[in-house]
């Protein structure tokens, strides 16, 4: 790891962080909360919400795909997202649903400008809830080319995650 130049636990803490809060809206599986919480790790972000039902470590699951990213990235439970997006909003960051909507943009198109962002990421068969996203400044998708019309949550956070950094200075 040190070849590598990797950060160790207690330096990745210490670490800038891309300014974006991962809100995870009733995810089902663990394995896929733990890859998010790798690619957050992978890409700094500042910290993971699980809403919900979504499972929150020490999840078996969670552990087996997360390997050791939750002693890294902060993390929290929030039963209520609404409460957790109304907080986050108080606290300046805009809230953006990850999500396809009528109104939605390409994920390439969204004007970020290094702001503060929530990005919420919702269940694996539902989505993002209507409730959800209506209280969402923004929606944005990933732009697909193929005969399917969705993607993992897991692989749509670390292809969010990818975007918004390649965009930022860390």
């Amino acid at each position: 790891m040190k070849q590598l130049g990797r950060l160790s636990s207690e330096d990745f803490r210490a670490a800038k962080k891309l300014p974006v809060v991962i809100l995870l809206e009733n995810i089902r599986s663990g394995l896929n909360v733990g890859s998010i919480f790798r690619s957050a790790d992978a890409f700094r972000a500042a910290r993971i919400i699980c809403c919900g039902f979504t499972p929150s470590p020490p999840h078996r699951e969670i552990l087996k795909t997360a390997l050791g990213a939750t002693e890294s990235v902060e993390w929290a439970y929030s039963e209520n997202i609404l409460l957790s997006i109304e907080e986050l909003r108080q606290n300046g960051f805009s809230i953006v649903a990850a999500e396809q909507t009528s109104a939605s943009i390409p994920l390439h198109l969204f004007e970020w400008n290094n702001r503060q962002v929530a990005v919420i990421f919702g269940n694996e068969v539902t989505g993002v809830s209507e409730t959800t996203i209506s209280r969402c400044d923004q929606t944005v998708e990933i732009s697909q080319y193929g005969t399917k019309h969705s993607l993992n949550v897991a692989v749509s956070a670390g292809i969010v995650l990818f975007e918004l950094s390649r965009r930022y200075n860390l």
